[in-house]
């Protein structure tokens, strides 16, 4: 199973078509559960704010899950690579967590208790864009790990 776990509601409809069509291509391999966190509303304490978030995403997680957070400072990987490390975690886990933070990001609890830090690009990208691209790549590992054909 993947799980992703986003801090943050997608509002645009737009995107929302997006990410559920992904979730719907995905269904054929695995499930796949997007769970979404609220967002706090952040004052002038902003690790105050980050912990009530990492306490809201631990009450997600269960036990043996290979956790992945989104993180710029993380490790970039090739789609292919990405598929490699998919397939090589399910050996041992049967869920594959992905964390995206908020736009103020993680906690560093979230980040160091993470089996791995995953960063697509030093680029920024809009939480509500990224989630789309997160299940897009997802998609692309389980096209390559069935060695179906997908568009380049």
């Amino acid at each position: 199973m993947i799980k992703i776990i986003c801090v943050g509601k997608i509002k645009e409809k737009y995107l929302n078509d997006a990410i559920k069509d992904y979730s719907e291509r995905l269904s054929k391999y695995t499930k796949i559960e997007v769970i979404e966190i609220n967002e706090e509303k952040y004052d002038n304490d902003l690790e105050k704010n980050l912990i009530k978030e990492k306490d809201k995403i631990l009450s997600k997680i269960k036990e043996k899950e290979y956790i992945i957070v989104l993180d710029i400072n993380g490790i970039q990987l090739s789609s292919g690579e990405l598929a490699y490390n998919i397939d090589n975690n399910f050996i041992n886990y049967p869920t594959i967590t992905f964390i995206i933070g908020s736009s103020h990001g993680l906690h560093e609890d979230i980040k160091n208790s993470a089996n791995f830090k995953l960063s697509f690009s030093k680029l920024t990208f809009p939480h509500q864009l990224f989630r789309l691209v997160l299940l897009e790549q997802i998609y692309r590992s389980f096209k390559i790990l069935n060695n179906e054909a997908y568009h380049k």
